[in-house]
């Protein structure tokens, strides 16, 4: 059995003002929105999160008014720490840590490629200083060295709170060792991997583009838990041809995850969250969300006919 437990994990995006301040309110309910939708495994600062980007006086606001919501509503939260040395994550660990939470989400320090002696002293680091809390592994691909099947077998032996993984691009050729190696840790999978994990092994959904269509996220989850071969490449294929007609020419431009993913948190209906990230990432205009929002209206009626 996997040390956590099989679910659907979505980010919460943050609001920023035109002053890059947290706009409070709008966060708050957003977390409520997302709790409404049936989403009841919540995390913020990923990618997508802006992680990278907030100063500690941010880092700190932020996960207090996360905690408070995420408190009082029965959710499960995770907060992500980003930093290039171990000393920041520790320091920004023990903020969330004081602040009442214990399921972290970490990644490695993306200044150069940790060696196979620096992998291991720096999840003992992090990991044996919080003993009492569970950790999942951001595998992120900026990190300079992204782990795989016999990196986790070797922390899975000595790392009891390694309890999961996010690995939203690694391949099938890649999913099947992963899984079927390390079967203690939930391995989080993108909408464009889940199918074929789903059919190695329990895995779990972190979604991204389907937040747009919670109806089919949620579907697609179900696929994967009951194996539904047919279903389950039938909703990712209609997810790829949402990606490429919906945010069609948006793609080109590259932006960083939080553009996205705040553009795809409007088109599911909430509509009050600002666009902008924090310096000097580049958000998406108000006339580009329009047009996309018009896409994505022809795009449900033409599935609807």
């Amino acid at each position: 059995m996997p040390r956590y437990p099989q679910t659907i994990l979505a980010t919460c995006v943050i609001p920023w003002d035109e002053h890059e301040q947290l706009i409070e309110e709008v966060f708050r309910r957003e977390i409520r929105y997302l709790h409404g939708q049936g989403f009841d495994h919540l995390y913020i600062f990923g990618t997508a999160g802006e992680g990278y980007a907030v100063d500690t006086p941010h880092f700190r606001e932020i996960v207090t008014v996360f905690r408070e919501e995420t408190q009082t509503a029965g959710i499960e939260a995770q907060v992500g720490v980003m930093g290039f040395s171990t000393a920041t994550v520790i320091e920004r660990l023990q903020i969330a840590y004081d602040a009442g939470f214990r399921t972290f989400q970490i990644s490695l320090p993306a200044w150069r490629g940790l060696n196979d002696a620096e992998l291991l002293t720096y999840f003992q680091d992090v990991c044996g200083t919080f003993p009492d809390c569970s950790f999942l592994h951001y595998n992120l691909l900026t990190a300079y060295r992204t782990l795989n099947a016999a990196d986790y077998v070797r922390l899975v032996e000595q790392m009891p709170n390694l309890v999961a993984t996010k690995n939203t691009g690694i391949d099938a050729g890649g999913l099947i060792d992963l899984i079927q190696q390390t079967p203690e840790l939930q391995h989080f999978l993108g909408e464009m991997n889940f199918a074929h994990g789903a059919l190695l092994g329990e895995c779990s959904l972190l979604p991204s583009i389907s937040h747009a269509q919670p109806d089919k996220m949620k579907a697609l989850f179900a696929a994967g838990q009951q194996r539904d071969v047919a279903r389950l490449f039938e909703l990712q294929h209609e997810l790829r041809l949402f990606t490429r007609t919906v945010l069609g020419p948006l793609l080109a431009q590259r932006r960083i995850d939080g553009a996205y993913d705040k553009l795809l948190l409007r088109l599911s209906g909430f509509e009050e969250m600002p666009l902008r990230l924090l310096s000097p990432y580049q958000g998406f205009s108000e006339a580009e969300y329009d047009a996309c929002r018009q896409r994505f209206e022809t795009f449900l009626n033409k599935e609807n006919i």
